[in-house]
């Protein structure tokens, strides 16, 4: 049976309210961009630079065959392919004194309370567990935000499913979430 809170609590997951920058920048304990890895941008300017040789003939062909439209359609998949590639350019991390929040791009924001962490390790986002880089559904059973094939935290939540994402620093936020749940076994 879900309560009224809990079901508040998933529409407000489904619908962030508020940007990702925290209103509060003294309440910032660490931040962290990371962007994609070397791997991701050759693919996507691979693509980008064939998908421009395209349009380029295109466009061409257009102006010969005096039909704009042409160059128009084919222009399509050149822009959805840059919009792609700035909106899941990286992963934002973002730990306050009273959560974790993980961005990989505009629509996908994960939110952990500091106190819902039971634990914090480093571990490799490798490509046998998850099958490549991105929003991925791990072989273990785990989510993952990943930009590469290489060092990520792995967030175990009292409730949900493991969650990884890609970090420069796991070992940075692994001590800065140990330290923010210190106090809370003191008590």
């Amino acid at each position: 049976m879900t309560t009224k809170r809990s079901l508040e609590n998933r529409i407000r997951g489904w619908f962030p309210k508020e940007p990702l920058r925290v209103s509060f920048q003294a309440d910032i304990l660490y931040s962290e961009w990371v962007s994609v890895g070397k791997f991701v941008r050759a693919i996507v300017g691979s693509i980008s630079v064939l998908a421009l040789f395209v349009l380029t003939i295109s466009i061409w062909v257009s102006i010969s065959i005096q039909n704009p439209l042409f160059a128009v359609i084919f222009a399509f998949p050149l822009i959805f392919l840059l919009i792609l590639y700035v909106n899941y350019r990286g992963v934002q991390i973002i730990i306050t004194s009273k959560e974790l929040i993980v961005s990989y791009g505009i629509l996908n924001r994960k939110r952990i309370a500091i106190s819902d962490i039971v634990s914090c390790e480093h571990t490799k986002a490798n490509f046998g567990k998850y099958l490549g880089v991105g929003i991925r559904y791990g072989t273990d059973g785990s989510w993952a935000y990943s930009t590469s094939f290489s060092n990520a935290i792995k967030i175990n939540q009292l409730r949900g499913r493991p969650f990884v994402f890609s970090s420069n620093n796991p070992d940075k936020i692994c001590s800065t979430i140990s330290q923010m749940k210190q106090p809370e076994k003191d008590r």
